[in-house]
C-alpha cells in the first residue's frame, strides 16, 4: 500500500533541532495570529462564529494543543535551489502526514471543488488536535501504531457524551472518547468517516481516512474555504472555541508561508493541550473497529459537546490564569454529510421516435447519485435540444430545468415533434464547474398513410378494348388526407401469391406501350389520386388491380372486361 501515496522519508532518522528560544517566547506570550475576528472589530458574527444549529464539533470539544508555530518560517519550496528535502522538524510534517492531508485535498478537489479546500488547513488542525499523528508515528498505510484518544467525555471538566459506539472506536462502553490523528468522536465518525486509503475500512485511527473525513466535514454546509468567514466557521464547528480557531488560524499561516516534509515518526509533539494534558495513547481496552468503518449499530441521536473551556490569549498576558471548566450542556446534533453530485445515468428512457406533428410516447429520464452512489435529491438536472429540428417540450421550450426527486430522478417535460423530419439530440446536463452530460438521439418521422379507399363506389366494367371510367383514391393518416402519398398501381393475378398479369387491363406508357405496373405516382394537397387510364384487352373475364402505399397499405380494385348485351 505504502508505494502508492508517493515518495515518503522513513521513520528512523535523526530529529534535527528545534528553534527552542524562539518558539518558547512566542508559546509563552500565546501571542495569536490576527484572525477574521480582529479584523471585523470583535464582531463574532463577521468573525464567522459558527450559528449553524447543526454544527456540532466533530471532536467534542475535547482539549487539543495550544503551542504555536516558530517565529522562523522555512523557504517555500521552489523558492530556492537549495531548498533541502528536510528541515527543522517542528516546522516540518511527517512524510506519510503530510501525503495523507494533500490526497485528501485533491479528493475533496475532485468531487466537491466550489469547497476548495487546502492541505494546510488539514495540517493545521492536525498539529493541533495530535501533533500530526504524534510526530508521525504511523505505519506504512498511515495507521498509527497505537490508537490516539481524547478523555473520557463524562461531563467532568467536559461535554458529557454517552457511549454511542459500544467502545467499538475509543474501548469505552459508557462513554464517548475523540479518536485518531484528527480526533473525531465515535457518532460524528460514524456519519463522516471514509476509506482514504482505499483499504476497504474507514479507520479513524489511519491518517489517510481521518483527513478525507475531516476535509468533507469542514466542506458541510456549501462553504467555500477560501472565503475567510466559511473558513472560521468550518474551523469553530470542528471545535467550538475562539482560542481553538486562533490556534488553528496560526499553524494554518504558518504552513500557507512554507514547510517541508521531515521523516515518520520524527515530527515534535507540541506540549501544552486546552485542558492540560495530551490525548491518551492507550485505549483501555484497545478499539477494534469494523472492517466496514461501522459498529453494526446505528448510532443515536449525538448531543453536541460543551465548548472547550477558555484559555488564554494575548501578547500582554505573561502569566496565564487558570482554565475554569464550564458546566457540560447538550450541543446540537452532528449536521448531515454533504451531499455532492456525482454523476447521472439513464433512468430508463426509452427509444424516442415519433411522427411528425406528436408528442413522443416516451419521456427522457436521467438519474442524479451522489459520490457515494446513493440517489441524489434535488439535483439541477437541464435538458436541451440541440440539432436541426423544430421539436419543443411542452410550453414550447428548447432548454428546461427539472431538479431530481427523493429518488434522484429528473423527467423531462412531455417532448413533441414539429413538422420538420429527421434526427436531432436531447442533452441533459448536472452540475458545475464538472458538468455531467448524457445525451440522447431522437428522430422525427413523416406521416405516413393509414388507409387507402376508392373515392366512389360502382362498379367498373368496360368493353374489349374500350376504357374504364377513372378510378380515383384517397390516402388518409387518421382521418385526414395526406398529401405527397407515395403509390404503385399494378395489375396481379389471382391466387395465394398475386403476381403481375401479363393479360387483362393494362395503362399505357408515354409511347403507347402496354403497361400493368406504375410507379411513382403520389397523392395531391388533398390527399386524392386519380390513376391513369385503364384499358381493356380483348380477353374478357375479371380482373384484380392493387394498390400499395409506400407505408404499405394496400386496396384492391376489382375490374370486368365483358361485351355488352346484344341490343
Amino acid at each position: 500500500m505504502a508505494a502508492q501515496f508517493g515518495r515518503r522519508l522513513r521513520r528512523g532518522a535523526t530529529s534535527t533541532a528545534v528553534v527552542a528560544v524562539a518558539v518558547a517566547a512566542l508559546a509563552a506570550s500565546q501571542a495569536p495570529a490576527a484572525t477574521s475576528q480582529d479584523a471585523a472589530g470583535g464582531d463574532p458574527a463577521a468573525a464567522g462564529t459558527d450559528t449553524d444549529p447543526g454544527g456540532g464539533g466533530a471532536t467534542g470539544n475535547s482539549p487539543y494543543h495550544t503551542d504555536l508555530p516558530p517565529l522562523t518560517t522555512p523557504d517555500k519550496p521552489g523558492t530556492s535551489v537549495d531548498l533541502p528535502a528536510t528541515g527543522t522538524t517542528e516546522a516540518g510534517i511527517p512524510a506519510t502526514v503530510l501525503d495523507a492531508y494533500k490526497k485528501a485535498e485533491r479528493e475533496v478537489g475532485r468531487t466537491d471543488a466550489a469547497c476548495r479546500l487546502p492541505w494546510q488547513l488539514l495540517a493545521a488542525i492536525g498539529k493541533v488536535e495530535s501533533g500530526q499523528a504524534r510526530g508521525g508515528k504511523v505505519d506504512a498505510d498511515g495507521t498509527t501504531f497505537s490508537p490516539i484518544l481524547g478523555p473520557v467525555l463524562d461531563g467532568q471538566g467536559f461535554a458529557l457524551i454517552k457511549d454511542t459506539d459500544g467502545g467499538a472506536y475509543d474501548g469505552d462502553a459508557t462513554h464517548d472518547r475523540a479518536v485518531g490523528p484528527m480526533q473525531f468522536i465515535p457518532s460524528t465518525w460514524e456519519v463522516w468517516g471514509r476509506d482514504g486509503n482505499g483499504d476497504g475500512r474507514k479507520d479513524p485511527n489511519n491518517i489517510y481516512d481521518a483527513a478525507l473525513a475531516a476535509g468533507r466535514y469542514l466542506c458541510a454546509g456549501g462553504r467555500d474555504l477560501a472565503v475567510a468567514a466559511d473558513l472560521d466557521r468550518a474551523v469553530l464547528s470542528y471545535n467550538h472555541s475562539q482560542e481553538y480557531l486562533r490556534t488553528v488560524r496560526s499553524w494554518f499561516d504558518f504552513y500557507n508561508r512554507g514547510t517541508h516534509e521531515v521523516p515518520d515518526g520524527t515530527g515534535v509533539l507540541p506540549s501544552g493541550t486546552g485542558a492540560g494534558s495530551s490525548p491518551s495513547s492507550t485505549p483501555t481496552p484497545t478499539p477494534t473497529p469494523s472492517p466496514s468503518g461501522s459498529t453494526g449499530t446505528k448510532p443515536k441521536p449525538k448531543p453536541t459537546p460543551t465548548p472547550t473551556p477558555s484559555k488564554p490569549g494575548g501578547a500582554t498576558s505573561p502569566t496565564p490564569e487558570p482554565s475554569k471548566p464550564t458546566e457540560p450542556t447538550t450541543p446540537p446534533t452532528t449536521p448531515e454529510p454533504p451531499r455532492t453530485l456525482g454523476g447521472i445515468e439513464n433512468a430508463g428512457t426509452p427509444a424516442l421516435t415519433a411522427t411528425a406533428g406528436e408528442a413522443f410516447a416516451g419521456r427522457v429520464a436521467v438519474k442524479a447519485r451522489d459520490t457515494l452512489g446513493a440517489p441524489l435529491a434535488e439535483a439541477k438536472i437541464t435538458f436541451t435540444l440541440t440539432g436541426g429540428t423544430d421539436a419543443r417540450f411542452a410550453g414550447g421550450a428548447r432548454t428546461v430545468t427539472v431538479l431530481t426527486g427523493a429518488d434522484g430522478v429528473a423527467t423531462a417535460p412531455v417532448l413533441t415533434a414539429g413538422e420538420k423530419t429527421g434526427a436531432f439530440t436531447v442533452t441533459a446536463v448536472a452540475g458545475t464547474p464538472r458538468p455531467r452530460t448524457l445525451t440522447f438521439a431522437a428522430q422525427v418521422t413523416a406521416r405516413q398513410a393509414d388507409a387507402l379507399t376508392r373515392t366512389g363506389d360502382e362498379a367498373l366494367t368496360a368493353a374489349p378494348g374500350a376504357a374504364f371510367a377513372p378510378v380515383e383514391v384517397r390516402a388518409t393518416y387518421k382521418g385526414e388526407g395526406l398529401a405527397g402519398t407515395a403509390v404503385t398501381a399494378t395489375m396481379v393475378t389471382g391466387g395465394a401469391t398475386p403476381a403481375e398479369n401479363d393479360e387483362g387491363p393494362y395503362f399505357k406508357g408515354a409511347d403507347g406501350e402496354v403497361l400493368r405496373t406504375l410507379t411513382g405516382l403520389r397523392t395531391g394537397d388533398d390527399g386524392v389520386l386519380e390513376l391513369p387510364a385503364v384499358h381493356a384487352d380483348d380477353t374478357e373475364g375479371t380482373y384484380t388491380l392493387r394498390l400499395t402505399t409506400d407505408s404499405g397499405v394496400t386496396l384492391t380494385v376489382e375490374l370486368t372486361v365483358a361485351a355488352p348485351p346484344a341490343a
